[in-house]
């Protein structure tokens, strides 16, 4: 074989191999048309349910779980009420669906942390879900409502170190790029309280990445945060 070809031969291997090793080291991909969600270590039913941009009290009835606190690494938890909710077998009925949780009015909310928004909501660069507030590394990040911790991780991609609070029924509010939290799962927090110091962002600028959700489905802050 000639040297050229030999080169030439050796490099598409080279490329060949490389895309192989980025495939093998690309984590798992979370899509909102899927139907179920096989339960990981350290997932909780409000970590799931932000992947997929549910509402948490939903995937609760959709599974029969109560509050949604007893799952376990390997179960499967459906994403949808629709057929995959239905028993396999035909000689039994299918269930009939749970009534919904009417609508809880919206907190009295308050801004999580000094400094001006600077990537609007559904804006790049950001998950688009929520604003990015610019502020400098470890200044406060506080409740912008008062709720109950439900999440405090680094285990959602895309957000950094992420405490994720429940206000009602109705909404959440999430506080991502964390360089520490100060709370755990299961605390009560009041509106005003210290949760958190603020980070860096995928661009390694100090902000906080902020969501506020109604039934699951992120919703613009503005809307919300007083005026200022």
């Amino acid at each position: 074989m000639p040297p050229r070809d030999r080169q030439r031969r050796c490099k598409t291997i080279v490329i060949a191999y490389i895309a192989l090793v980025l495939v093998a080291c690309s984590g798992p991909r979370y899509t909102a048309e899927r139907d179920t969600h096989i339960v990981r270590r350290g997932e909780t039913l409000f970590s799931i349910a932000w992947r997929y941009g549910k509402d948490p009290a939903d995937v609760a009835r959709w599974n029969r779980l109560g509050d949604g606190s007893l799952i376990h690494p390997g179960q499967v938890i459906r994403l949808s009420p629709g057929s995959a909710a239905a028993p396999r077998s035909s000689s039994r009925p299918a269930p009939q669906p749970l009534p919904k949780v009417p609508d809880q009015p919206a907190p009295s909310w308050r801004w999580p942390t000094n400094g001006r928004i600077n990537v609007e909501f559904g804006a790049r660069p950001g998950t688009g879900t929520g604003v990015l507030i610019n502020g400098k590394a470890g200044q406060a990040i506080r409740s912008a409502a008062s709720g109950r911790v439900v999440y405090a991780g680094s285990g959602l991609i895309g957000y950094g170190q992420l405490i994720i609070l429940k206000h009602n029924d109705t909404y959440l509010s999430a506080y991502g790029y964390n360089a520490s939290l100060l709370v755990k799962e299961g605390e009560t927090i009041s509106k005003g309280q210290r949760i958190a110091t603020m980070g860096e962002g995928p661009e390694g600028k100090a902000r906080l990445h902020f969501e506020i959700r109604r039934n699951g489905k992120p919703v613009n802050p503005r809307q919300f945060l007083p005026a200022r």
